[in-house]
């Protein structure tokens, strides 16, 4: 539950509707928060995992490439995942809810690698 209260902490969450928890860990932080907050989850997942409609981004990878997709919606919503590294995959996730019909209050991680990526627009509970 501390996991969950210092991830949302910087957020005004009356703006937020419900949270996006990128596959899979993502999955895990943003359910508990959105038990403990009151607020709606959706699921964020590998290609073919959801049923239709969904809509779908593919990006590049380290070592190769990756397609997340979302089922479309309308709302507020704050974006979890577990660490954030190169930030390909939470940029990707973020154009996706844009284009799924989100509109994206934040994002938030548990672990923030600073070295390895320049987005700023991001809120962490750790940096190393």
């Amino acid at each position: 539950m501390q996991t969950a209260d210092k991830m949302v902490a910087p957020f005004d969450l009356s703006r937020v509707d419900a949270f996006v928890g990128i596959e899979s860990r993502g999955f895990i932080l943003a359910a508990l928060a959105a038990g403990v907050h009151g607020k709606g989850f959706i699921p964020l997942r590998k290609a073919g995992k959801l049923p239709p409609p969904v809509h779908a981004e593919s990006y590049k990878l380290e070592y190769g490439e990756a397609t997340l997709e979302i089922a479309p919606g309308t709302g507020r919503v704050l974006i979890f995942d577990d660490v954030l590294a190169t930030g390909g995959t939470l940029q990707a996730s973020m154009n996706l809810c844009r284009r799924a019909g989100y509109s994206i209050e934040g994002c938030t991680v548990l672990i923030n690698l600073p070295g390895l990526n320049a987005l700023t627009n991001v809120k962490s509970v750790l940096n190393y």
